[in-house]
């Protein structure tokens, strides 16, 4: 598995594993086949309204595969936050390496050079790219400056690797109200112990007193912390209690 770290634009540095080809593969093909079947809902509508032997008729025919590809593309990914239905069902997204969030112009750069990286090449630039760059990045991605990431619960851990679940047998939970968390937030929060023993600066200090804010409020929790070393203990409780809570 290759992974990226991207550094937020609030200075907050978040890994990411990048999405494979095999991903990327089974996500182009099923928008082939949505695209394939709103080609044939819009060729039936023109040949109804315009004929089959208007000039008009014939050029959407012949640049179908060209503009059709690049206007489902960009409005899918600038409408589901840099995903299309087949990225989404393969939960992966589109995301910026520089941390900034993805533009309107990103899209469309990525979109027009999907072209060339697929259409015109059946494939191959594209793949080759893909499997052989540090980013796995094909041709539009690297230069929209672009990357593909598995999102959800794609993680370098999952929660029986954070403590060992043998030393909880006689624990008793301190916070049972805990259990209304998922197993996806107890991974952020995870995720947010390791970034700050990582990276001590005043960005994830921020990070870690917001989260802390945040567990508050919604579990209810009358505790007050002033330092972050004491509230990445009472993270560290919270996942003990949710470990031993719903095993």
């Amino acid at each position: 598995m290759q992974h990226i770290e991207i550094t937020t634009t609030q200075n907050v540095t978040i890994e990411y594993e990048l999405a494979g080809l095999r991903e990327r593969f089974f996500a182009l093909l099923i928008d082939q086949v949505i695209m394939f079947f709103l080609w044939m809902g819009l060729f039936f509508i023109f040949i109804n309204a315009l004929g089959f032997d208007s000039r008009f008729m014939q050029q959407v025919i012949m640049g179908f595969p060209i503009w059709f590809t690049i206007l489902y593309t960009l409005s899918c990914e600038s409408f589901l936050n840099g995903q299309t239905i087949g990225k989404r069902t393969q939960k992966i997204k589109v995301v910026r390496v520089d941390g900034h969030n993805i533009s309107l112009s990103d899209l469309l750069l990525r979109a027009l050079l999907l072209v060339m990286d697929y259409l015109f090449t059946f494939g191959a630039l594209g793949a080759l790219l893909i499997s052989t760059t540090d980013k796995r990045q094909r041709l539009g991605d690297m230069a929209a400056g672009t990357t593909v990431i598995k999102i959800g619960m794609h993680r370098r851990f999952d929660l029986s690797d954070i403590l060992n679940i043998n030393t909880l047998d006689n624990y008793t939970p301190q916070y049972p109200q805990v259990k209304q968390l998922s197993e996806e937030d107890m991974l952020f929060i995870k995720s947010v112990i390791l970034r700050y023993q990582q990276y001590r600066n005043l960005s994830h200090e921020e990070v870690v007193f917001d989260l802390y804010q945040h567990l508050k409020s919604v579990l209810e929790i009358k505790i007050d912390l002033s330092s972050p070393l004491a509230m990445i203990d009472f993270f560290k409780v919270l996942i003990k209690d949710y470990i031993v809570l719903t095993r």
